[in-house]
C-alpha cells in the first residue's frame, strides 16, 4: 500500500495530503482527524523528528482498527511538519504472534525439562531404594516422551505454517486414512475400553497428502479418546458434500463450553489445563489439524454441548473423478 503523506503548517492546517492519507481517514478537509497525530506534530516542532506507531479506530476507518507507523519531521523554522504514514497492522500482528509463540514454547518446554531435572535428583538420592528408583525412572521416561512429542509437533507445525513447500497432492482413499488413524489410536482407546467405530466409507477418494491427512484424523481421534469417558464410543462418520468429503469425529465426552469453542484450534490453548497435563497433551494437536485442513483447501470446525460430547468435522476436497477428465483428441493427418 502507498504510504500516506501529510504536510501541516504551523497552525496544524493541512497543506498537502495524498489520497492514501485521506483513504486512512486521518484527514478531513484541511484538518487532521486524529488527535495523536497533532500531539506528535507538536512534539516534532520541538525535537526535530520522531517515529512511533499510532492506533486508528474502527469508527475512523469504517472497518477494523489499524496500526500505522508514523515518521514525523520538522521541515522549517515556521513549524511546518511532514507526516509519513505506513499501514503496519499485519506486520505488528505477526510480531505479536511470534512473541506469544516464543513465550508459550518456553513455558511448555520448561515443564517437562524441570520435571526431569527434579526426578533425576530424586533418583540419585534414592540410589539405595530400588522401588523408588524404578518409580522415578518410569516418571522420567514419561516426561521424556512428553518432551519428544512436544518437539516433534512443534517441528510439524513449523512445516505446515510455511517452513517447507507443501507436498504433492495425490488421490488418497478415505478408507485407508480412517483405518490407519484408528490403528494409531487403538492402544489409547483400549486402555479406556473405548470403542472406535466408523461408518459411511464407500470408496471415496480425497485429494491431498496421505501422511498429513492421517496425522490430522489421528489427532482428532486422540483428542476424542483423551476427553471421553471410559466405556463409551468414538465414531468417525464420512459423507460427501459439494465436492468435499466431511469426516465427523464424534465423542461422548464432557463437551466444550461455548466460550472456548472458537479458541480450541489455537496453539497451546487448553479448555482444561489440569486435565490436559494429566493426559500428556501438548496443546498443539488441534492447531496442526487446522493447518493441515487449510493447506488442503478445506477446513475444520467443532460443535459441542456440555454433558453430551463434541463433534469435530474435517473437510477435505474430493479427488477429481477420472471418468470426468477431458479426453485428449488425436490429430488426424
Amino acid at each position: 500500500m502507498e504510504p500516506g503523506a501529510i504536510v501541516l503548517d504551523g497552525s496544524d492546517t493541512v497543506v498537502i495530503a495524498n489520497s492514501a492519507a485521506r483513504g486512512l481517514g486521518v484527514v478531513r478537509g484541511q484538518d487532521v482527524a486524529v488527535p495523536h497525530l497533532l500531539r506528535l506534530a507538536a512534539t516534532v516542532r520541538r525535537t526535530g523528528q520522531r517515529q512511533e506507531d499510532v492506533q486508528l479506530s474502527a469508527e475512523l476507518l469504517g472497518a477494523g482498527p489499524r496500526t500505522v507507523g508514523v515518521q514525523a519531521m520538522k521541515l522549517d523554522s515556521l513549524g511546518t511538519v511532514a507526516l509519513l504514514l505506513l499501514d503496519v497492522t499485519e506486520s505488528r500482528r505477526i510480531e505479536e504472534v511470534r512473541r506469544d509463540f516464543v513465550a508459550n514454547v518456553s513455558h511448555e518446554l520448561k515443564t517437562p525439562v524441570g520435571a526431569m531435572s527434579l526426578l533425576a535428583e530424586a533418583t540419585q538420592d534414592a540410589a539405595d531404594d530400588p522401588v523408588a528408583v524404578r518409580r522415578f525412572s518410569a516418571r522420567m521416561v514419561h516426561e521424556a516422551q512428553r518432551l519428544n512429542r512436544l518437539v516433534r509437533e512443534l517441528i510439524d507445525l513449523s512445516r505446515l505454517q510455511g517452513g517447507e513447500p507443501l507436498p504433492q497432492r495425490d488421490p488418497v482413499p478415505i478408507g485407508m486414512v480412517v483405518a490407519e488413524a484408528m490403528d494409531r489410536t487403538r492402544l489409547a482407546a483400549d486402555a479406556k475400553a473405548i470403542r472406535l467405530v466408523s461408518n459411511g466409507i464407500d470408496g471415496q477418494v480425497m485429494l491431498g497428502s496421505e501422511n498429513q491427512l492421517v496425522t490430522a484424523l489421528t489427532n482428532l481421534l486422540a483428542n476424542a479418546v483423551a476427553y471421553s469417558c471410559a466405556g463409551t464410543a468414538v465414531t468417525v462418520s464420512v459423507r460427501e458434500r459439494s465436492g468435499f468429503v466431511e469426516l465427523d469425529v464424534v465423542d461422548q465426552g464432557e463437551g466444550i463450553p461455548m466460550t472456548d469453542q472458537d479458541r480450541v484450534f489455537e496453539r497451546f490453548y487448553r479448555v482444561d489445563p489440569a486435565r490436559a497435563s494429566a493426559t500428556g497433551g501438548t496443546g498443539l494437536g488441534l492447531a496442526i489439524v487446522k493447518h493441515i485442513a487449510t493447506n488442503h483447501g478445506g477446513g475444520v470446525r467443532v460443535r459441542s454441548r456440555l454433558g453430551t460430547g463434541s463433534t469435530f468435522t474435517l473437510r477435505i476436497p474430493l479427488a477429481p473423478d477420472p471418468a470426468l477428465a477431458p479426453r485428449s483428441v488425436l490429430e488426424v493427418r
